[in-house]
């Protein structure tokens, strides 16, 4: 495996089978860094089953001020991993951050495309929020308030959420069917948003495919529908919530021209939009410093200026 070595002021080593966009069609999950550590005053809850499909349970760890009137807004984060792999610990930092200034935050584990292809994610993440509305009094939690994140494959996971709303061909049956699986903000980093250009667009064509073909069960000239239906941008009405995306330029898996043309669409609909742009950074920037905190903190700002908290 070659690596390369940045500059020493940035202070991180990232192999090149990782910037080549390889860790999202094999699902490996970036190093920790800053590493995990929980904040003062929040209390984490694991392993709560938030949906079954027969004997299958569907888990997630929530994150919550230990103390403190509610109701709260809150957040679902969806790990990446090319949808074949990654858990749910992949966002804990940025969960455990935000439940120290008072958001209810879980991370969530999903279906991956070797145990069941597209719709079944998309079905398992309505799910999860359903469950957090279910659930709001007990985790005093604002049932109106409630966001979509992800990186990568879970930020087009969390882009469906935004844009396919009470859809029910994509609801599943994941349990708590009386409750809405909608949300009201999006923030997404190095999304998917549109299947049908990707291979075109990316650098690292071989690997996404790899990833791609699984999730989606076949090529495009075989179930272009399927394609169309699982781009988030095909569903793009001005019922969408507030997005915020944070994207690399250099982003050689998941292209930023992605990004862009998702805005486009959101504002020419009357949605908010705002974007995030890391001059240079490649795939998975975020996870790691220089862009660690900054990123951070500016989805932090985002949803406290949609949910007036």
């Amino acid at each position: 495996m070659r690596c390369i070595r940045r500059s020493r002021s940035e202070g991180f080593l990232i192999c090149a089978v990782l910037a080549a966009g390889v860790a999202l069609a094999r699902g490996q999950q970036p190093q920790e860094d800053p590493p995990f550590k929980l904040p003062p005053g929040v209390s984490v809850e694991s392993d709560l089953v938030y949906a079954r499909y027969g004997a299958r349970e569907l888990k997630l760890d929530l994150y919550r001020p230990s103390s403190g009137d509610g109701p709260l807004p809150g957040a679902i984060f969806i790990h990446g991993g090319g949808w074949s792999a990654g858990g749910r610990n992949a966002f804990r930092r940025q969960a455990a951050y935000l439940a120290s200034q008072g958001f209810v935050c879980v991370t969530i584990e999903y279906r991956l495309s070797k145990e069941a292809p597209y719709p079944a994610a998309v079905y398992d993440c309505k799910a999860s929020v359903r469950w957090m509305r279910a659930n709001a009094g007990h985790y005093r939690l604002n049932p109106d308030q409630i966001a979509a994140s992800g990186g990568s494959a879970g930020g087009h996971l969390a882009a469906m959420l935004g844009t396919t709303k009470d859809d029910r061909n994509l609801e599943g049956d994941g349990g708590n069917a009386g409750f809405s699986s909608r949300v009201q903000a999006v923030v997404a980093f190095n999304g998917v948003f549109d299947f049908v250009s990707l291979l075109t667009r990316t650098q690292q064509p071989q690997a996404v495919r790899d990833a791609v073909l699984p999730f989606l069960g076949g090529p495009l000239d075989q179930i272009p529908e399927v394609w169309m239906q699982a781009s988030p941008v095909a569903h793009v009405s001005g019922e969408c919530p507030p997005f915020l995306f944070l994207h690399g330029t250099g982003d050689k898996t998941a292209p930023y021209e992605q990004t862009l043309e998702m805005q486009k669409a959101l504002q020419d609909v009357g949605v908010r939009v705002e974007v995030y742009t890391a001059e240079g950074a490649d795939h998975g920037f975020f996870n790691r410093p220089p862009y660690f905190q900054p990123t951070l903190l500016r989805m932090e700002q985002f949803l406290r200026s949609v949910f007036n908290h």
